[in-house]
């Protein structure tokens, strides 16, 4: 028999007390105190699914936003999808994912994104990959810069109240970068008992220009500075980061640091030393197509009108022909039109986001187009690669 199952809210103690150790289960004790990432997250921000009454999953749903072209769109992270090991491979997961989508629809989110474990499920409901989040490092004596224009001061005690107006500054114009979870920037200040977190403004305290958040690290490696958190405003800002992090290079071998794929920071680099240490591309999935296609920003320079016909097996509003029409940097979506853009909901999400261009997506399979179609969709999702700094 195909099992039934229910979807709900975590509203009962005895569910939260059956969710914290299934979740420990599913992720090796990685979340720490399941208690503690539950209160941090929220307790009502959380979904499972039973099977005859016995709680068999659940996840996290983090309201936030992303910004797209200059625009910030409401966005629901999707995190720590559990389901208790007898029941892997029961179709509990795509029902829960499911279920979960629909309810972000009906709640009127345009988009949701999420860290894949595996890619299938999370395609099988119309998620694809869509942007990168990296790690880069470089030794601490090949950085090769020493000038320090701008003072750095120290914050003590770290508040993340203080860095949110830089930070917001920085992610307006970076192209998937998160309007961030309060849970995120706790988990960016939040020291465990192995590490201590430093943070500094660059520039003085009353006009900062930048600021930077890390830890330092003693890894079978050497020793590390891990920077958890930066924002650089200036050439002055960025001229500093590199020479204060040059500065530890009596005690500290390496640098890590979250950026893009294509990361600016490294071109200020006097020689082409810093290496990716880790890479990971995150999914997303367009809920409202109207909605995400409206709600974001394009290039200003452009007038274009692109005739979509799409597919989505899950929602049923988002299927059919839409004209997008794109001027002054804003986009304007009716219903109808010539379809001459055809691919799966899934496909529009590396569209939307710029990962790929129309013409790579259209050899890989993933759209088909005519020639006006192709070109009219390049200048609508011409952007820089997108990224975002935060794994959740």
């Amino acid at each position: 028999m195909t099992p039934q199952f229910e979807y709900s809210t975590l509203a009962h103690l005895q569910d939260i007390q059956q969710l914290g150790p299934l979740l420990d289960q599913c992720f090796v004790n990685a979340l720490g105190s399941e208690g503690a990432y539950m209160n941090r997250v929220g307790v009502e921000n959380f979904r499972i699914i039973r099977e005859s009454e016995k709680l068999v999953g659940g996840l996290a749903t983090l309201d936030m936003g992303q910004w797209w072209g200059g625009e910030r769109v409401p966005m629901t992270g999707i995190a720590v999808v559990g389901i208790a090991p007898e029941y892997r491979g029961s179709g509990a997961a795509i029902a829960l994912m499911q279920h979960t989508l629909k309810e972000l629809y009906a709640r009127g989110i345009p988009l949701s994104a999420l860290y894949p474990a595996v890619q299938t499920l999370y395609r099988k409901v119309g998620y694809e990959q869509a942007g990168s989040w990296y790690i880069w490092e470089v030794a601490t004596n090949a950085i090769g810069l020493r000038e320090q224009p701008l003072p750095m001061q120290p914050v003590v005690p770290i508040n993340h109240q203080v860095f949110h107006e830089l930070y917001q500054q920085q992610a307006r114009l970076t192209h998937g970068y998160l309007d961030r979870y309060p849970a995120i920037w706790q988990g960016l200040i939040q020291a465990d008992e192995k590490e201590t977190v430093y943070a500094y403004f660059i520039g003085t305290k009353d006009q900062p220009e930048g600021y930077i958040i890390f830890t330092q690290q003693r890894t079978q490696d050497g020793e590390i500075i891990f920077v958890k958190d930066w924002v650089l405003r200036t050439v002055a800002a960025t001229q500093t980061f590199w020479s204060f992090l040059a500065s530890h290079r009596s005690q500290i071998q390496r640098v890590r640091w979250k950026s893009s794929a294509i990361d600016t920071l490294t071109l200020v680099l006097p020689e082409q030393t810093a290496k990716i240490w880790s890479q990971f591309r995150w999914m997303l999935r367009i809920v409202d197509v109207v909605k995400a296609l409206e709600m974001r920003g394009y290039p200003s320079g452009i007038q274009a009108e692109l005739h979509l016909d799409i597919q989505d097996k899950l929602l049923d509003a988002n299927n059919g022909k839409f004209i997008l029409s794109v001027a002054n940097g804003r986009g304007e979506v009716t219903k109808g039109g010539k379809g001459e853009l055809q691919l799966d909901v899934r496909e529009l999400a590396p569209l939307y986001t710029s990962l790929f261009s129309p013409h790579h997506l259209q050899i890989a399979g993933k759209l088909h187009g005519t020639e006006k179609a192709i070109s009219a969709a390049t200048q609508i999702f011409a952007a820089s690669s997108p990224a975002v700094a935060d794994f959740f």
